[in-house]
């Protein structure tokens, strides 16, 4: 058997696929080729999808791309699968480029199997470097059941064990969306990698106090999604402006203005500093950003490698931003 995928500096910076499958507004083959070309231009090769991205439209724009190249890592997930839907919706789930299928929730034994090899059919390639399990224990997807996580410790997890095995799959994680689900599953199954959106960023450590020391022990290494809390801490605090995909409140409002305005007294912009605060842990392997536009990529880019002065994150520190649940 073939050693993990593992995460390294060369992966630092990874980019999410739910961007080229329409999320949110209507995106072209070309648009898809061209931003991911401009990401691998910049130097990242570290890719990220899902079955659930446009009911297969983004594993399938990015394995066209990958094909013929070469030093990459991918990362896709199971839990999901896709049937022909003879009347689709315009937009399915968000995704405006969505392909004609419908999905459900499979976490078993047979399920997984599945997930992977029809993967493997739709990006057109011979290697998946990560299978994370996609939102298992999430409410508001409604997995968070008995009979799902029965489903993936009884039959799923051992799939995915003679999957890594048998060298189709690298390396097995988590994609989820709460710290809830990761205490829950961390030492009931194998896990290398977890995909956390949104809970270690300016605004919300949980995962530092509740998991960071979990992960070193079980030396799980953590891929960190969702860095602006759907939006506020890119936009600033202004009118609009959304946390965890819902409109900012009044004390979120307040917690961002206070970070900003300690941001401004050193030069740099609210959403370089989000963007950089989790490579800084030593848990933390990769930042997934996600974007259709080019312009937007090169921002991010530029973003994670400016310079932040030592001060900067000192003072967010002492006024209790950062590390004040240590």
């Amino acid at each position: 058997m073939k050693d993990r995928t593992v995460l390294n500096e060369n992966h630092k910076l990874a980019f999410g696929c739910s961007g080229i499958a329409g999320l949110y507004r209507q995106v072209s083959e070309l648009e898809a080729e061209t931003v991911l070309q401009a990401a691998w231009d910049l130097g990242i090769r570290h890719f990220d999808t899902a079955p659930h991205y446009g009911h297969g439209s983004a594993e399938h724009r990015l394995g066209r791309f990958l094909r013929g190249r070469s030093g990459w890592v991918l990362s896709t997930k199971v839990g999901r699968l896709l049937a022909p839907d003879l009347s689709p919706p315009a937009v399915a789930n968000g995704f405006h480029s969505a392909l004609p299928f419908s999905q459900r929730f499979d976490f078993s034994y047979d399920g997984i199997m599945r997930s992977v090899e029809d993967s493997f059919q739709r990006l057109g390639l011979n290697r998946i470097d990560i299978a994370y399990v996609h939102d298992i224990g999430d409410p508001d997807a409604g997995t968070n059941t008995h009979a799902h996580f029965q489903q993936l410790l009884d039959g799923g997890a051992r799939a995915l064990e003679e999957l890594k095995s048998s060298d189709v799959i690298g390396s097995v994680g988590l994609g989820v969306n709460t710290v809830e689900v990761c205490e829950r599953l961390i030492g009931k199954m194998p896990i290398d990698l977890i995909l956390l959106a949104g809970r270690y960023t300016l605004l919300d450590q949980s995962a530092e106090v509740r998991l960071f020391e979990r992960l070193r022990a079980h030396k799980i290494q953590l891929v960190i999604g969702g860095v602006y809390n759907s939006g506020i801490l890119a936009t600033g605090p202004v009118a609009g402006a959304n946390y965890d995909y819902a409109p900012a409140t009044p004390d979120i409002l307040a917690r961002v203005r206070e970070i900003e305005t300690i941001c401004h007294k050193h030069d740099t912009a609210l959403a370089t500093v989000a963007i950089q605060f989790p490579s800084r842990s030593d848990v933390v392997a990769s930042t997934l950003i996600g974007t259709a536009k080019v312009r937007s990529l090169e921002r991010n880019v530029a973003q994670f490698n400016e310079t932040v002065p030592d001060e900067l994150w000192s003072a967010l520190k002492g006024a209790g931003v950062i590390g004040a649940t240590k």
